[in-house]
């Protein structure tokens, strides 16, 4: 058994446990568990039964209270599913063998089939974004639109991109570094985590990513995703992606440059940015009823039919 399995073995017991880090989870009774690609998912569904499906995507560390405001509003005009990615939140995680951007992609395109679901829109965060438009490269999904809410779709720059996926991977394989990570997560500690992506988040906001960051089967899962991180290929077959983009970009975002989605729009077929003032890398969570508008306002550009009239929020 490699390093990097016998780590996961022994975080096994250190996950978060649904009956307890989830005990008062956002949108707790839109929540199911499923098995897909030998897996078992934690998922949320919400929405009209026969609406359009949307699919979100949350990024490295998160998990679906990421889109604990965003996702109601969807849910007024899509049938929204949301699931934690692999080692993420409540899901399993995948086998070191899998933990690369083609295997998270082609997990979650096991999982949206297993669900019976033709997503019309996709919507994914940082590397959320990443693994839909690798899905979609590879033959996974047939959107009609793809939303990336600042995207890592491009390789670091300079010596980060040399230097920092082999960090990630001596980290990973290394069974302590997780268990430090989770030692130290108090509430200060994750707030200076976040504010360095250049946004600001609520308490409820800050305690929730407190409670995941402090299992470290969750920090590991992270790890090993961002340690099997190659976009360079990603990066090579961008311009094959012939589906409507939308590049939403937060002004602020200090973790992934705005500068990088107007790269990334011009190598791609039908692209346009929209660039959120004063919303940093975290801009769904900080103002979602912003991000809402922007899907809405391209899924109708697309031409998505939408229910005319959507139910008062409670």
């Amino acid at each position: 058994m490699s390093s990097a399995s016998l780590a996961m073995v022994s975080y096994r017991e250190d996950r978060p446990r649904w009956e307890e880090e989830g005990r008062d989870w956002p949108h707790r009774d839109a929540s199911r568990f499923v098995t897909a690609s030998g897996l078992s998912w934690h998922l949320q569904e919400m929405g009209p039964a026969r609406a359009p499906q949307l699919l979100l995507v949350h990024g490295t560390g998160a998990a679906t209270h990421s889109w604990r405001g965003l996702m109601p509003r969807l849910a007024e005009r899509f049938r929204v599913i949301a699931p934690d990615l692999p080692g993420h939140g409540f899901t399993d995680p995948l086998p070191d063998r899998r933990l690369s951007l083609p295997g998270m992609a082609g997990a979650l395109t096991d999982l949206v089939r297993a669900l019976g679901s033709d997503p019309a829109v996709v919507v994914g965060h940082s590397a959320g974004a990443a693994i839909l438009a690798r899905a979609c490269l590879d033959g996974g999904f047939a959107p009609r639109l793809l939303v990336a809410l600042n995207g890592a779709l491009k390789p670091f720059p300079g010596m980060a991109g040399l230097v920092f996926p082999g960090m990630a991977r001596m980290l990973f394989l290394n069974p302590v570094t997780p268990r430090i990570f989770a030692w130290t997560a108090d509430r200060a500690a994750v707030e200076r985590l976040i504010r360095g992506t250049g946004s600001r988040l609520d308490g409820q906001g800050l305690d929730l990513y407190r409670r995941l960051f402090r299992k470290p089967a969750h920090i590991a899962g992270a790890l090993g995703m961002m340690a099997n991180w190659n976009l360079d290929a990603l990066d090579r077959d961008l311009a094959g992606l012939g589906l409507r983009t939308l590049l939403v970009v937060g002004s602020e975002d200090r973790a992934i440059l705005p500068e990088t989605a107007f790269a990334v729009r011009d190598r791609l077929p039908d692209a346009r940015v929209e660039l959120l003032r004063g919303l940093g890398h975290l801009a769904h969570e900080e103002a979602p009823e912003r991000v809402a508008d922007a899907i809405l306002r391209e899924a109708a550009i697309v031409g998505i039919m939408l229910p005319e009239h959507p139910p008062d929020r409670g």
